[in-house]
């Protein structure tokens, strides 16, 4: 909370920011720690009210899968797995700062996931007509 206290004095008009990052690393034969970064930045009248990055992190054993099978289920099973705990996380500490509740809505990332799947293949194809 980097205007503390004065943002406090201010008429509640939040802008709120929400970013949505993941990483994944193998640590073992068919484990992998897969790392859910959920960052999020509100401000009243172009001053950061608070900002928050939860790092939520999950170790788990994918087996039997091909490779596009394991993509997906660590960008969409894992990560809906991961994801309320850190949007819980960020309630609590919302709410410990002394700001109102914030309830960061739901997210699709079997959505988020397939429209990765659609720029790379648009990206993939630009490229190969610009070859030619």
């Amino acid at each position: 909370t980097p205007n503390s206290p004065q943002i406090f004095t201010q008429d509640w008009k939040p802008n709120l920011g929400v970013e949505i990052d993941s990483q994944r690393a193998m640590i073992a034969d068919d484990t992998y720690e897969i790392v859910l970064r959920v960052t999020v930045t509100v401000s009243v009248d172009d001053k950061t009210a608070f900002l928050i990055e939860v790092h939520q992190a999950g170790i788990f054993t994918l087996k039997g899968l091909e490779p596009e099978q394991l993509k997906r289920a660590q960008n969409v099973y894992c990560l809906n797995t991961l994801y309320p705990y850190a949007s819980a996380t960020i309630s609590d500490l919302v709410t410990k700062g002394g700001f109102p509740q914030l309830l960061l809505v739901p997210v699709s990332f079997a959505s988020m996931y397939e429209r990765g799947l659609m720029e790379t293949e648009a990206q993939t194809a630009d490229e190969e007509s610009s070859q030619h």
